[in-house]
């Protein structure tokens, strides 16, 4: 009898072994929820016409509980990503790459939109040139956002800096939505910002347009806004990773083919959880100026680290494993 306990004993070591990875396997599986964030601006439309037209409940199915949240700026979001406060979203690249030299926890999955970002003049500035900033004041969503890093580039090309860097540009972080004000009370000379902001100061105060979204910086080239995701969720969650995705490129192809739609879309979405109404007509004329796409462009990617290295916002430029092409790859061989 003794010689079949140890048989026995293996037996069921197997089986205990089986149903304990059966378990793990299916926690990670699948979340029951997935948190999305992102912010109440234009440059994430793709974001908000996913979640408006039902994308995201149609990809991720009638299992999966979708949250939302959203922020003010780049620093606010990738703070409570490294946190996990939520699963994947949109954000600026530069906030994205400067996060990531403190906590690698995250990558970006995906372009969002191209363009939509422009540096605007003040009426009576007398700037005519990037060279004319020479002593101006120059408003900027935030300190280190992606156009503050526009902006330095454009400097660096005409042997300008900023004053912290020792030049004479001052910068002045400013709420997009606010900076019209700024310009109507005379309290800056010039504006690095995103649509539609861009198009409402060239209407409410006159503003004109120096470089617009194929001059400014990179051009069409830069993407503006990125997917990015916790890479807690994407490692347990891979099949949610790509259904987010699948969603994010159905809204890219609705705004391409139905653009008023879409600008509608994202006035309401705008009204009703902000409670400011943007003019239909100026959103729509933004539009113009911004490209929905999922492509990334990671030699630019690699140029803001360095500019935002020079900066000193981080300490060094290697961003090698931030962009990660896996889940979009995957999601792109199916079509």
């Amino acid at each position: 009898m003794k010689k079949f306990l140890p048989v026995l004993t293996a037996l069921l070591l197997l089986v205990i072994a089986g149903c304990s990875g059966e378990e793990n396997s299916s926690a990670e599986e699948t979340a029951e929820e997935v948190r999305i964030a992102y912010f109440p601006n234009f440059t994430h439309i793709a974001t908000i016409v996913a979640l408006e037209n039902g994308y995201f409940e149609e990809a991720f199915g009638e299992d999966i509980t979708i949250d939302t949240m959203t922020f003010p700026n780049g620093s606010a979001f990738m703070e409570a990503l490294s946190t996990e406060e939520f699963d994947i979203g949109t954000v600026g690249p530069t906030p994205a790459t400067t996060t990531y030299q403190r906590n690698a926890g995250h990558e970006i999955i995906s372009g969002a939109v191209n363009g939509g970002a422009v540096l605007a003049t003040a009426q009576g500035s007398g700037i005519e040139s990037v060279e004319d900033l020479d002593g101006k004041r120059v408003a900027v969503p935030t300190i280190g956002s992606t156009q503050d890093i526009m902006l330095r580039k454009e400097l660096q090309e005409v042997g300008l800096n900023i004053e912290d860097a020792g030049g004479t540009v001052s910068l002045v972080p400013q709420a997009p939505a606010d900076t019209s004000t700024l310009f109507l009370q005379e309290d800056v000379d010039a504006a690095a910002t995103q649509e539609p902001w861009g198009v409402f100061l060239e209407n409410q105060a006159d503003a004109s347009i120096l470089l617009d979204e194929e001059e400014f910086a990179w051009g069409t080239d830069l993407t503006t806004t990125v997917v990015t995701a916790n890479n807690t969720f994407t490692d347990a969650n891979p099949e949610l990773t790509q259904d987010y995705l699948r969603a994010h490129l159905e809204a890219i192809d609705f705004i391409e083919n139905n653009n008023e739609e879409a600008v509608q879309i994202f006035v309401d979405h705008i009204e009703e959880i902000t409670g400011n109404a943007l003019d239909f007509d100026e959103t729509l004329e933004a539009s113009n100026r911004l490209n929905p796409a999922y492509e990334i462009n990671e030699d630019v990617i690699q140029e803001m680290a360095t500019i935002s290295m020079e900066a000193g916002y981080i300490p060094s430029d290697d961003v090698e494993g931030l962009v990660n092409k896996e889940f979009l790859d995957a999601v792109l061989e199916e079509e």
